[in-house]
């Protein structure tokens, strides 16, 4: 018989338990120090924990117990009777999906993600464990993580690497079909790289992931996956054709033979023309027909409406690096680079693996609907015979992984007035209509609790921060508990405009002093590590917090992560977002908000241009655009004040005798009632599977190749 030990060990080599708040405080409850310290990491925890004081705390909270009925529980998830996939999905039980992206963010402790494109990723892997759908991840192995984000005295941002050790991660060498650990190699110029593939298990996802560390391997190519979204335009190309050749190299290594690949973004788009290599080596098709092959089966998803967002790979850097893949594919090389390129037959231009991807899919989308009406507009000339409206990018809104963020106390709210297995249901819009008979008392205290416990975190990375910069303690604490506070945290660029409130520093003095209608701000956010002018406005938001005036109103939260961000969408009243429309491609952050009964304030771009129907949050200005970006800077920068003043603050002091804001409560159920039943994991996955996976797979299934 396993002791307790092994049983919670057992239980931290699934990352069930990332969206599992019973088994989470099983392991917090072990030893809330050495919890934190762990960074609520299971593994580090029972690592960590002394053997006389798990038999202690064992008996004191009844850990085992506990811990049995979670190994139960997972049991019976990773063996249902039936699922949603099994009845609707079927086609892909024998060739799953693989789902291909350069990042993926599952959990705080495993730090192989940077913002909200892994962290879609893996809500994306989430949502495809709850619902049974046959679907493998793939990625790379970021030994260095991304970067610790820390301030200096001056507010400026500082990238530390903080290298993590496997040992302390849920992610175990993968066995090939031979019964060893498998391996894969990737031909780079004047070299083989080889990588190690790793695995770990989402609930009933396998997340397959390349590490690099291989002892065949040079030193620099050690390092080649080190870091995410590190080096030049050479690493960056490495790493993409590691991650497309080389994570379909190891699909095959383990056995598995996807029905379809889904790229998400353009980082792996080289797997395109692996599956046509491999077909025409293996099995002797004709080069071409095995490219439109490869295209009938490929999903392709895209991010970004920013042009710098899509990279751009030199002319001779990309013949350097596709020469191997041509010759495998018997193909002349500048016939390969054409596939990449805008216009083919220009021979000196840039290879995009963003139009490999659009050009050679069975389906290609953008993350909203206003960010699909965009991207047809932006990728229009790829198709100069067709209107915008026929170029062949729909959309299909993300959404959110409801249980990863969702707090405890709104959990057991929903349990009970929407019924014990409300989340299986959680895609039907009658169930979230039962919102509406919740006492807003009841909702008010909630809220109250997330609060206190967000403003405790804030003000605790506040101190510590203060602490490393030679700073005393802000005294009073800042931030009032009674104060409307409004979050924006988000990646810090230019066009998210994450300082438009202070383009008037007296009227934002007068909004947050307020002496009878307060109002706090907290900041939070990181710039990639090269991007001088993010940092330098995460500097002005910092300075600003130095200011007298707006010392103990507004804060900013340093090495923002997804433990800060569950923290900050669960205890905020209302969420920031103002973007330069239409450069927001979705947004999922406000989404989370919403689940957790907050409110949206929002430029209707993203998926709030969708959600909004007037009475479910707030919009910042009607969606027109000046044709001068300073101009409408300052339109919208007045737009927002005057929704702040006028609006917002108001309903949020409306209160009853009883210090409940009715009418504020009353927009939240609105909110959930009209969007939580759209905006979910869920909902996404079913479209994906049902618009793209499903016709990709019989697409590629019915291809043949030329006689």
């Amino acid at each position: 018989m396993d002791t307790l030990q092994q049983k919670l060990q057992k239980l931290t080599r699934n990352l069930w338990w990332t969206w599992r708040p019973e088994v989470r405080a099983i392991f917090r409850d072990l030893d809330l120090d050495i919890y934190h310290k762990a960074h609520r990491n299971p593994v580090r925890v029972l690592k960590e924990i002394t053997p006389a004081l798990l038999e202690k705390r064992a008996d004191e909270v009844d850990i085992a117990t506990r811990t049995d009925r979670a190994l139960r529980q997972l049991n019976e998830y990773l063996n249902p009777l039936t699922t949603w996939g099994m009845i609707h999905a079927g086609s892909l039980q024998s060739r799953p999906v693989a789902y291909f992206c350069a990042e993926f963010g599952i959990h705080e402790s495993l730090p192989i993600y940077s913002g909200g494109l892994g962290i879609l990723a893996g809500d994306h892997l989430k949502g495809a464990s709850n619902l049974g759908v046959p679907l493998v991840g793939v990625g790379l192995m970021y030994h260095r993580g991304y970067t610790t984000q820390l301030l200096d005295a001056s507010f400026w941002q500082q990238d530390v690497s903080e290298p993590f050790e496997l040992d302390d991660l849920p992610v175990y060498p993968a066995i090939g079909a031979d019964g060893k650990p498998a391996r894969v190699s990737v031909e780079l110029p004047g070299r083989l790289v080889w990588a190690k593939v790793l695995e770990c298990h989402v609930g009933r996802i396998r997340l397959i992931l390349l590490d690099t560390r291989d002892d065949a391997n040079s030193e620099e190519d050690k390092a080649l996956a080190a870091n995410l979204y590190g080096g030049d335009n050479r690493m960056r190309i490495q790493q993409e054709l590691l991650l497309g050749v080389g994570g379909s190299r190891a699909l095959r290594a383990l056995g598995i033979t996807p029905s379809v690949i889904h790229l998400n973004e353009g980082h792996s788009a080289f797997a395109i023309l692996e599956w046509a290599r491999h077909r025409v080596q293996q099995d002797g098709m004709e080069p071409w027909a095995a490219i439109a092959e490869a295209a009938s089966g490929t999903v392709f998803t895209t991010h970004t409406p920013v042009e710098a967002g899509h990279d751009k790979f030199p002319a001779d850097l990309a013949e350097e690096h596709l020469r191997a893949l041509a010759e495998g594919l018997r193909l002349p090389l500048h016939d390969v680079l054409g596939l990449g390129r805008t216009n083919p037959g220009d021979l000196g231009s840039a290879f995009l693996p963003t139009v490999l991807a659009l050009k050679h899919c069975r389906r290609a989308n953008g993350v909203s609907a206003l960010h699909g009406k965009v991207a047809r507009s932006m990728w229009q000339h790829l198709w100069p015979t067709r209107s915008e409206h026929d170029v062949p990018i729909g959309h299909i809104t993300n959404g959110v992984h409801v249980p990863s963020w969702l707090s405890s106390e709104l959990n057991t709210l929903m349990t009970t007035h929407l019924g014990v297995n409300w989340m299986e249901g959680i895609v039907r819009p009658d169930l979230w209509t039962k919102i509406a008979a919740i006492d807003p008392a009841e909702i008010w205290e909630i809220k109250k609790v997330l609060k206190g416990r967000m403003l405790k975190l804030v003000r605790e990375r506040q101190t510590a921060m203060r602490a490393r910069q030679g700073l005393p303690p802000l005294d009073p604490a800042p931030l009032d508990p009674d104060a409307l506070t409004i979050g924006f945290a988000r990646r810090f660029v230019p066009y998210k405009r994450p300082d438009l409130l202070f383009t008037d520093l007296d009227r934002l003095d007068a909004l947050v002093n307020n002496p009878q209608r307060p109002v706090n701000l907290i900041f939070a956010g990181r710039a990639h590590p090269a991007d001088g002018p993010g940092k330098a406005l995460i500097q002005k938001v910092g300075q600003l917090t130095a200011d007298p005036r707006f010392r103990n109103r507004i804060l900013f939260v340093e090495n923002y992560n997804i433990h800060i961000g569950r923290n900050l969408y669960q205890g905020v009243d209302a969420w920031l977002n103002n973007p330069q429309r239409p450069l927001e491609a979705c947004g999922t952050s406000g989404m989370k908000v919403v689940m957790n009964g907050g409110l949206h304030i929002s430029v209707l771009d993203g998926w709030w241009a969708e959600a909004y129907d007037g009475e479910n949050g707030f919009a910042i200005g009607n969606g027109e655009i000046h044709a001068s970006s300073e101009v409408q800077d300052k339109r919208d920068a007045d737009a927002l004040f005057r929704l702040l003043e006028e609006k917002v603050v108001p309903m949020y002091y409306r209160q009853d005798a009883n210090g409940v804001p009715r009418p504020w409560i009353h927009a939240i159920q609105r909110s959930m009632r009209t969007l939580a039943w759209r905006f979910n994991a869920d909902r996404m996955v079913m479209d994906y599977v049902r618009n793209c996976y499903l016709p990709a797979a019989v697409a590629a299934s019915c291809q043949m190749p030329n006689p």
